[in-house]
């Protein structure tokens, strides 16, 4: 009974939760390596993004072709406290300055940039990891959807921003590191995160924050202010003569997508070991929303399959043909948008929800029929 009356999990939410649970945190860590584990643990870092791409384009109507920002705004806050852990005086003491990091060095810079000194902090790291581009997308937000800038001009603006970026990333090589950007990463608070151990646990954490990222989702979702960012998708005039500040709801939204894509990019440092440029430009960007639409815009639970069945066919794509793996990936989002719409969440949808509702009915009846049965009359029968 209070499965039903449930305000925000519907018994078929219940199971998807379930299932994706089962293969994050049973299927996965038992049949694959450690390297394959962790290899997955990386798609699982493009799901953030995806969940926060349906919240944006799915609920809200805004299509970002910049999320690639606030990922890499996210592993560079971490990756910056990582590279300093690993830049002691003893660690890199064959420097021409010992204390700083190698690719400062290497510019002929001899102290750690102003900017750079709050990092030495794991507290103030961990808050720059979500401040930070949420500040940032707040900017973006007030700066476009309070002159009504949307549509295909935004998704535009949003990908010059991240070109944008980018260029300043690699132009500013002593700071950034540049085109290599911020490597060598080897140890959090002394735990050396390149061990196999630790990229198991990692792995884990990783998986718990991204259920963390699907409930706030799906409050988002199932709440009054779900409801009216899909009337503003829908209906924007009307929502905003009936009274309500669309803007309000636009930044809003536009900001939790930027948190939860920061998340997964500060799990993708902690995973992968460095954090470059090539992961905040345009093709990056794009690859995110083809994770979204691939698994279905509608559906968190299909943002994350999405972003695992596209990465994962990235991956096979390329070790069996490194010089078509780029037409195989167009090839798949292709047949995938023309066949099925609304993506792996549709098919899921259309013929698997159907089937869960019908066994919930038949337990639901004969759970009914049981409770009408009176042993006291039947005994006096």
């Amino acid at each position: 009974m209070f499965l039903n009356k449930n305000r925000f999990f519907s018994n078929t939410d219940l199971v998807g939760f379930a299932l994706l649970a089962l293969l994050i945190f049973v299927i996965l860590p038992v049949g694959l390596d450690t390297f394959r584990l962790n290899l997955f643990g990386k798609y699982l870092t493009y799901a953030f993004v995806a969940i926060g791409l349906v919240l944006c384009w799915g609920a809200g109507g805004i299509l970002s072709l910049g999320q690639g920002v606030f990922f890499g705004l996210g592993g560079y806050c971490m990756a910056m406290f990582l590279k300093l852990e690993a830049s002691s005086p003893e660690a890199t003491k064959i420097q021409s300055t010992p204390g700083i990091p190698d690719f400062m060095d290497w510019n002929q810079i001899t102290e750690i940039p102003f900017w750079w000194q709050p990092f030495h902090s794991l507290t103030f790291s961990l808050a720059a990891v979500i401040i930070i581009p949420v500040i940032f997308a707040f900017i973006i937000g007030v700066a476009m959807f309070r002159r009504r800038v949307g549509g295909v001009y935004f998704a535009i603006i949003t990908q010059a921003i991240a070109a944008i970026l980018t260029i300043l990333i690699i132009g500013q090589q002593g700071y950034t590191g540049g085109v290599n950007g911020i490597t060598d990463l080897r140890t959090l608070k002394g735990w050396d995160i390149r061990t196999d151990d630790a990229k198991v646990i990692l792995y884990f954490v990783n998986g718990g924050l991204l259920f963390v990222c699907l409930f706030i989702a799906q409050l988002i979702r199932k709440s009054k202010l779900g409801r009216i960012l899909i009337a503003m998708r829908d209906q924007e005039d009307r929502v905003r003569f009936s009274g309500y500040d669309v803007a309000n709801f636009k930044i809003f939204v536009f900001c939790a997508g930027a948190a939860f894509a920061a998340i997964g990019g500060a799990m993708f440092t902690l995973q992968v070991g460095f954090m470059s440029p090539s992961f905040v430009g345009i093709v990056p960007s794009i690859e995110m929303v083809i994770f979204c639409a691939v698994g279905g815009r509608l559906s968190i639970l299909g943002a994350v399959y999405g972003a695992l069945l596209v990465n994962l066919a990235k991956t096979t794509f390329s070790e069996l043909f490194p010089e078509l793996w780029l037409f195989g990936l167009g090839a798949l989002f292709i047949a995938v948008v023309l066949a099925f719409p609304n993506g792996l969440a549709g098919l899921y949808k259309d013929y698997v929800e159907p089937r869960i509702v019908a066994l919930f009915k038949r337990k639901a009846s004969s759970v009914n029929d049981v409770s009408k049965y009176d042993p006291l009359e039947t005994a006096a029968e």
